[in-house]
């Protein structure tokens, strides 16, 4: 006997008009397709329903056949309802049920039912499913819906055609929408979707949002209730990034509702490290000024101010109460500072693994495991004890290090560079200098270096550093405009050499790679009027035992006044150098520190060249360069934290002490003068990196140098070696003999002393607001607002340094592996250049490369 036995013929809808029945808006949507439905769908009467409390028959599934399906791999379908061919199945029972659930959670179909055609003990199952509409077409319609906000609009909501249209899908995207203005500033945007059916495509559909977003909305004032102790203005500064209107006009006054929930986490903050440990929001509300204004109210109960009454220690054994004392530095009296105390223990959100707390004390002597938990007991009206307890737990011992990711690198190269081992105990400081070594060498994304830390048992640590790498060898073509003259340049420079390899066979893909070393070859020239080609070699690992680097460069230059190809030349400047320098890093004072040393010779040939105080004959210059540096910056492109100081000597012997010559005669040549310079260069860099937010994307970078050319003879001063204070830092062309230091919002040069052959001293401020943009493997962006200062001088007499040229600006960095590092940026000089007596104004400057 054959049957055809209707299983489940209105599971599907009901599930759809049940969803839509929780919407009171939708109701009525609700009732009509519920009358759409049964009027499209009807069944065979003579098609008998199973009856449900009829004794369950145990059945062998025969086939599993699918109807009314087009678009989806049927065999997937077979197996999300879980009726396999050569399953047995009971009938009736649940299992129908539970397979239609399966399936319409796919929210692929409009409709669900199954059937059965039984045949004895066999059973044929017949799964009916009726296919959501494909939609065709996505778009977008609206005032201010431009092609590019469309195309931002798509990847956003990551739209694609051919996928299913459900109410869920249209409800979902017209809540991103909305949310996407919103947080833009059209807090008032209004979205509705528009279905129609394609004209051409059957069971087709194309879906049009219209967006209204109506005014954009600023906050125009942000006030307060309740605030006895702090006046709404102080309060209104522990926002970070909701900010009412004024006349600050650079100052973001668009709210956004992530943006203002984590500023009323800081008013809270706020009040904590004041003492006021009970502070809370009671309330708060938005409400509207105008049609373009909204305002917020806080109400706040500020509650007692509480001291510390004091402070015990439980279950440390390893230190001394004594010790982990003086390290919190919080005793009897102190207002309470929740924030301030908890960046001391290194706990929760005020946690820096780079900064010095009672938890990295442990955390970088073994102690992996170790936690610190601070308990605050309330005591009377206004003191609190603290109580901090101490797990200190077992001394982790490193198990194994592994590197994942590297095939151009090899893997002695980053390990030489890594300070854990295994046998080591474990230590969260030298894991971070790990970090930042391996960041350093420029071959690995930083953005996506994590190191995994796994324990492998009660005592023992596994270490893997997974790495992503990126292209770090940089070939360049280019031109640029200097000394009024259109200069071309190229260059290729490989990050990662190996000399070793350069005579073994099958090692040249392109190039023998894998050691790390450094060879940069750079020529530029602009036909006749310059020319100039430089090349130097790098080896940080020279030997491949010690982190004692090797460096070897040389250069050659000639600058004349033959502009043109059919010109003669009558001047010129011709340099030619060899350099040779040995760098050591250092363990103390600690192990950021590198000491740098170098020889270097140069010749410089002058005929009839007014740029210098020499200007015939030639001057042959010996020296010696000493530099001390310490970083502590945690990547090259975008540095998010950390710090470097540099300390730079360079000196040449002073000949004058002893060649018996009379300098103080003016009527001595150049060329016996100057025919041996000398001189003592000193500078001094510094910088700092400090994140302002939560995420760490936006960054405070402060900067500040100086520098003086000293002599020891004041009748023997040095013509070259000297500072070019202005500009962007770049002259369109490498000039030897001369420091360029770039200060925008100013013209190349012009803040050198009128007079004077370039600057015998300087000093410079930078302080840049940092926010990425793009920061990708193949590409990173970022964008920058500063404030700049500084100025040349002509005797360390007259150096002061409070006497600045101040500027401000903004610009942009992007950096492309293949080419390097490339800048714009717009400054504003508020200040008279040398010898003018109008302000600097507006410039454009352009920048290649990275500066210190």
């Amino acid at each position: 006997m054959v049957a055809m036995l209707i299983l489940s013929a209105w599971s599907g809808y009901a599930q759809e008009i049940d969803t839509l029945k929780t919407k009171k808006e939708d109701t009525q949507k609700a009732e009509k397709l519920q009358k759409e439905k049964k009027e499209e769908f009807v069944f065979d009467e003579n098609a008998p329903a199973l009856d449900a409390d009829a004794t369950p028959r145990r059945y062998f599934i025969r086939n599993v056949n699918i109807h009314g399906v087009k678009h989806l791999n049927k065999e997937l379908l077979r197996s999300t309802s879980g009726l396999i061919p050569g399953d047995t199945i009971y009938l009736p029972s649940s299992y129908i049920s539970n397979s239609i659930t399966r399936l319409w959670a796919q929210r692929y179909f409009s409709d669900v039912k199954i059937g059965a055609t039984i045949d004895g003990d066999s059973v044929d199952m017949e799964i009916f499913l009726k296919e959501r509409p494909r939609v065709f077409r996505w778009d977008f319609s609206g005032e201010g819906i431009t092609t590019s906000k469309k195309k931002d609009l798509l990847e956003e909501l990551k739209l694609k055609q051919g996928s299913e249209l459900s109410e869920y899908i249209i409800d979902k995207n017209e809540k991103l929408i909305r949310k996407h203005f919103v947080d833009k500033g059209f807090r008032n945007t209004e979205v509705k979707a528009i279905v129609t059916n394609d004209s051409v495509i059957k069971n087709a559909v194309n879906v049009t949002f219209r967006i209204d977003r109506k005014s954009k909305v600023r906050v125009g004032e942000i006030t307060f209730e309740g605030n006895e102790n702090f006046d709404d203005k102080r309060l209104r500064k522990s926002f970070k990034k909701t900010h009412q209107r004024s006349i600050n006009i650079f100052r973001n006054t668009k709210l956004k509702d992530k943006d203002y929930a984590e500023d009323k986490e800081l008013l809270l903050d706020f009040y904590n490290s004041r003492g006021y440990r009970n502070a809370t929001i009671l309330s708060d509300s938005i409400y509207d000024i105008s049609e373009d204004r909204i305002g917020i109210h806080l109400k706040v109960a500020e509650g007692e101010k509480f001291y510390i009454r004091d402070v015990s220690w439980i279950g440390n054994s390893v230190y001394s109460t004594e010790d982990l004392q003086r390290l919190f530095s919080v005793k009897k009296g102190d207002t309470y500072d929740r924030k301030s105390m908890h960046k001391r223990l290194g706990i929760g959100r005020e946690m820096n693994p780079e900064e010095q707390s009672v938890s990295s004390l442990y955390q970088n002597n073994g102690y992996l495991m170790s936690q610190i938990e601070a308990s605050e007991i309330v005591v009377g009206k206004d003191s609190i004890d603290m109580e901090i307890k101490v797990f200190e737990g077992k001394p982790f011992t490193i198990n194994d290090v592994g590197i994942s990711g590297n095939t151009r690198v090899n893997d002695e190269v980053i390990r030489r560079e890594l300070a854990v081992y295994p046998g080591q105990l474990y230590s969260r400081e030298l894991l971070m200098y790990s970090l930042r070594q391996i960041t350093g060498m420029g071959h690995f994304n930083p953005e996506n270096l994590q190191p995994d830390i796994k324990p492998v048992s009660s005592d023992l640590v596994d270490i893997s550093f997974p790495l992503e790498e990126q292209a770090s060898d940089q070939f360049n073509i280019a031109g640029g405009w200097g000394s009024g003259s259109f200069v071309g340049s190229v260059g290729i420079t490989l990050n990662n050499l190996s000399t070793r390899n350069l005579f073994k066979k099958g090692t040249w893909s392109p190039y023998p790679m894998g050691q790390n070393q450094k060879l940069s070859i750079s020529g530029q020239t602009n036909g006749t009027y310059y020319k100039a080609l430089s090349v130097s070699f790098t080896d940080p690992w020279v030997g491949g035992r010690k982190p004692n680097s090797l460096s070897v460069s040389a250069h050659w230059s000639e600058q004349n006044n033959a502009y043109y190809i059919w010109q003669t030349a009558t001047m010129y400047f011709r340099t030619l150098g060899v350099a040779v320098g040995m760098g050591k890093r250092l363990n103390w004072p600690d192990r950021n520190f590198t000491l740098y040393g170098e020889l270097q010779y140069r010749r410089y040939a002058l005929s009839n060249w007014d740029y210098f105080i020499m200007k015939d004959g030639i001057a042959n210059q010996l020296s010696a360069n000493i530099s001390l540096t310490r970083s502590t910056v945690d990547q090259p492109f975008f540095p998010r934290s950390g710090s470097e100081f540099s300390v730079e000597l360079d000196i040449t012997p002073p000949y004058s002490a002893w060649d018996g010559k009379d300098y103080s005669d003016k009527k001595m040549p150049d060329q016996q003068r100057y025919r041996w310079i000398e001189y003592h260069r000193w500078q001094f860099k510094a910088r700092w990196f400090a994140p302002l937010s939560r995420n760490n994307n936006l960054v405070l970078m402060a900067k500040a140098e100086m520098g003086y050319l000293g002599h020891y003879n004041k009748y023997k001063t040095s013509p070259f070696e000297r500072f070019e204070i202005g500009g962007d830092g770049m002259s369109g062309y490498t000039i030897y003999g001369v420091d360029i230091i770039g200060l925008r919002g100013y013209e190349d040069g012009a803040l050198d002393p009128v007079g004077s052959n370039y600057s015998s001293a300087y000093n410079k401020y930078t302080m840049e607001l940092r926010f990425p943009v793009l920061m990708k493997q193949s590409s990173q962006v970022y964008i920058l607002g500063f404030l700049e200062g500084g100025s040349g001088f002509d005797s360390w007499k007259k150096f002061s340094p409070f006497k600045i040229k101040r500027s401000a600006g903004f610009g942009a960095r992007l950096y492309l592996p293949i080419v390097g590092i490339i800048g714009i940026d717009w400054g504003y000089g508020f200040d008279y250049p040398m010898g003018e007596n109008k302000r600097s104004g507006s410039h454009f400057h352009f920048t290649m490369g990275q500066s210190f």
